[in-house]
This record gives structure tokens, sequence and C-alpha cells, in this order.
């Protein structure tokens, strides 16, 4: 038989309907050895108190509902072991500088919205678009780990720029443009990068690396955004010599 034992859970509270300011409900709960956060929370739901909010869909880090801040980081509960947390006490709270919804659930509306300024799917300006366009090894090999992103939030929050400027894409919507102008199938530079080249684009990113650090699918976000940068210079710079060649050809001709 597994041995139990027993972990003390500090949970942030806050019904926006209802509470004039958040605050932090106590609970003990017995755990089993190899125990996640999530399913402590879905005790305390359960046999404890049934209005306490959060949110969780596939229970294998899939499907990105169940980030939260545990134990002062961003982190998806499904997959959070209650082992890996030093001391017996776990403080959960909602993602950070996200609107609270109710307790430990947040508006993502912002989040998404950045999301879906980079254009996140394939952009074909071929003759043919229905076409199926086949990829080598290598080339699947510059997407492999990039498609990976479940699009849970964690690195955004987890990022001091986004705390302070919402205006920011942000690492998980910077990591899906670079998916996507990483992928040889994809024709739609011009579109992907309209937003990424903006002030509020990878030129934002403070180099924090804190978006590498929580990501649960061990992504380099980081890694992404210096991608990106990348490409903006190549662009500038072929940019700059075709605008002096041409230059250079009227000159000639008058």
């Amino acid at each position: 038989m597994m041995e139990k034992g027993k972990v003390h859970f500090r949970i942030f509270r806050f019904d926006p309907d209802n509470d004039k300011r958040y605050h932090y409900d106590e609970y003990d709960v017995e755990t089993l050895p190899g125990e996640v956060v999530l399913s402590a929370l879905l005790d305390i739901h359960k046999k404890v108190d049934p209005t306490l909010s959060f949110k969780y869909s596939c229970r294998m880090a899939v499907c990105g509902s169940c980030g939260m801040v545990i134990n002062g980081q961003q982190r998806l509960a499904c997959r959070t072991q209650l082992s890996s947390l030093n001391g017996s006490e776990v403080v959960v709270e909602p993602l950070s500088s996200m609107p609270v919804v109710k307790d430990l659930v947040v508006d993502m509306g912002k989040f998404f919205a950045n999301m879906k300024n980079i254009q996140p799917y394939l952009i074909r300006h071929s003759a043919d678009p229905d076409k199926e366009v086949l990829q080598s090894p290598d080339e699947w090999r510059r997407i492999d780990r990039l498609v990976d992103c479940i699009s849970c939030g964690v690195c955004t929050t987890a990022c001091p720029v986004f705390w302070t400027n919402h205006s920011y894409l942000g690492p998980a919507a910077l990591v899906k443009a670079y998916r996507f102008l990483s992928d040889s199938r994809d024709e739609g530079y011009n579109e992907h990068m309209e937003q990424v080249a903006l002030d509020n684009g990878a030129l934002t990113c403070k180099d924090a690396y804190q978006c590498t650090v929580s990501c649960p699918k061990s992504i380099n976000p980081q890694e992404a955004i210096e991608g990106l940068r990348a490409m903006m210079l190549r662009k500038r710079t072929w940019e700059k010599i075709h605008c002096q060649s041409a230059e250079q050809a009227i000159t000639t001709t008058s």
C-alpha cells in the first residue's frame, strides 16, 4: 500500500462579482506518492469546497487549460508533481497579469488576440493552394519542437515585459510566428511578419529567459525570438541592397 502524506494548500480566491479584494483559503489535503497539483485541487473541490474554480480538461499536458502559478512559478497543474515542490506548503494562484474571472480562472482574451494577430496558420499564394506540399526530414526538423506549443499561456504570463505591456505580442505568439515562418510549405512571410516587426513584436523582448524556463513542453521561446530577429535583419539587409541597386540603375540610365 502506498503511503499517504499531508500537504497544506494556500489557494488564491477572488470573485469579482462578490469580493472587493482577493484572499487566500487554506486546506490540508491527504496525498499519495506521485500525485500532481491538479488531482489535489480536484479533491478539494469534490470533498471540501465545491465553490473553488479552476480550469482543466485533458489532464495529460496537451490542452493547456490548467496553467496557473504554483509556488511562484507558472506551471501546468496536471504535470506538476507535489513531490517536486519544496516544503509541505503549496501556494496556488492564477496566471500572472491576466484578469481574474474567478479564483484560478483567468480571461485569456488578450493572449489569444495577440496569437491571432500573427495569423498562426499555413498561408499559400501559389497557383494551386490545395496541392499537397511534401517536406523532407530536414525541413520537418526545423519545426519539430515548435509544433508542440499548446498555447497554454504559461510562457507569456511568466514574461516580465508582458506584465507591464499587454500590447507586447508575447513569447507564445512569437513562437507561433516563428513556427510558420520556418515552415517550408508556408508562403506568408509578409502576413506573419507584419505584427512581429512592429514596436510590440520581437524587438520588445528584453531577454529575461523566463519564457524558456517555464515552458511545460520544453520549447525554447527565447531561441525562436532570436530567430525572428535574425529574419528581420536579413530582410532589412536585402531590402537595403535592393534599393541601392535600384538607385544605381536609375543613376546609370540617367
